[in-house]
């Protein structure tokens, strides 16, 4: 697999090898060992979503309970991002983002401590998210997908919101014990 750093230290791109030929394609969605390597952690539960085009899932993160997240497509096309929310960090408010589609199988790694949230831009995605910590509903937190200090380039349309991801709070809104401390 390929390795790629992106805009915020430990949100990683991944790219696992493809093996295509006429019959279809073969790679390895998740090898403990080789994500060990990238001090991801032990996944503990596994989440999928399905979603049509235009719907937004996000901002979302945990805290306490921080859940380290490896997030892949593995049908249609999303835009996936992460917003680093550690108050206190060098890169706190700021935003990364890739394409992630079921051709090209990239992951993305995105650390706990981080928002994430995506884009489906195809008729329909399957998005499925590994994480490092339970579903902890008690923790559960949000912050506004447009909010303009995250400068994130959303694909233009009308996008399709949750009661819950509508109301969200600027990151700006969030009471500072709702967000998780950076350590160094």
């Amino acid at each position: 697999m390929n390795v790629l750093e992106t805009g915020l230290p430990g949100v990683l791109l991944i790219e696992p090898r493809v093996h295509a030929d006429v019959r279809g394609a073969f790679f390895e969605l998740y090898r403990a060992d080789a994500y060990a390597a990238l001090s991801a952690g032990a996944f503990v539960q596994d989440n999928v979503s399905v979603s049509r085009r235009g719907v937004v899932r996000g901002l979302h993160f945990q805290h306490p309970r921080g859940q380290a997240k490896l997030v892949q497509t593995l049908r249609g096309e999303v835009f996936d991002v992460a917003v680093d929310v550690r108050r206190g960090s060098p890169t706190f408010g700021r935003a990364t983002w890739a394409t992630l589609d079921d051709e090209s199988c990239r992951q993305v790694f995105i650390p706990a401590g981080f928002a994430h949230g995506f884009l489906v831009t195809s008729e329909e995605a399957v998005v499925l998210y590994k994480c490092t910590d339970y579903y902890a509903p008690e923790c559960e937190r949000s912050i506004r997908w447009n909010d303009p200090s995250l400068a994130i380039p959303w694909p233009r349309g009308a996008p399709l919101l949750s009661p819950r991801d509508e109301c969200a709070p600027l990151l700006a809104e969030l009471a500072l014990d709702l967000l998780p401390r950076f350590e160094r």
